[in-house]
């Protein structure tokens, strides 16, 4: 029994939106964009244990011009972001992007100047997925999940930018920082300071 005998007219109604959104989620290709141990279980989703082939998107393409989704694995330091940058822009439209793990999400535990604080600072986000580092059965489900927002988009196939509080997951982290408490950046910390050459000679003197 197929779809003729729920269609014996053999007319079938939709949107063209509808039709080019689902082939759209249909073929993804990911970038690769691997930056830490969040990529090792990028690559896993590709073995046939998870076959990511099941959904089109066995091909990870080593040039941005031929791909549509950036799986941004791993910390983004200040030296790459330029580098993300430059390739997100060099991808075809529409195109998507998925934060995966927490570092990628919001900077994770490298809450410094050298890594940024979220890749949603330098490109837009559809769609985060913590964890530290995530399974790839979950970065399975947020793919499924990018897909529904896909197909439910306008003809753009654009669903637009995701913030943090808006994702399906639960928010990645919450900084505790001095400038969330009200703290001066460059307040005395209250660290013990070691004594000078000349004052313990004075003091043995």
């Amino acid at each position: 029994m197929g779809i003729e005998a729920k269609l014996p007219n053999g007319v079938l109604l939709t949107t063209v939106a509808k039709v080019a959104n689902t082939v759209r989620k249909n073929s993804m290709w990911p970038a690769t964009f691997g930056l830490a141990c969040c990529a090792i279980e990028m690559m896993a989703v590709g073995d046939p244990r998870f076959d990511i082939a099941r959904f089109g998107m066995e091909r990870f393409s080593a040039t941005p011009r031929q791909a549509d989704l950036m799986i941004v694995a791993g910390r983004v330091s200040q030296k790459m972001a330029p580098v993300l940058r430059q390739i997100y822009d060099q991808m075809a439209e529409p195109k998507w992007v998925l934060a995966m793990g927490v570092c990628a999400s919001s900077g994770g535990m490298f809450n410094n100047y050298a890594i940024v604080q979220g890749v949603d600072h330098v490109v837009p986000v559809d769609m985060y997925l913590p964890g530290c580092p995530p399974r790839p059965e979950m970065l399975l489900d947020a793919i499924l999940k990018l897909h529904d927002k896909v197909k439910a988009s306008g003809i753009e196939g654009q669903p637009g930018q995701t913030t943090i509080e808006d994702s399906p997951y639960t928010k990645p982290i919450v900084r505790d920082t001095r400038i969330s408490k009200g703290l001066p950046v460059d307040g005395d910390i209250g660290m013990p300071t070691a004594p000078l050459p000349e004052d313990l000679e004075q003091a043995h003197g």
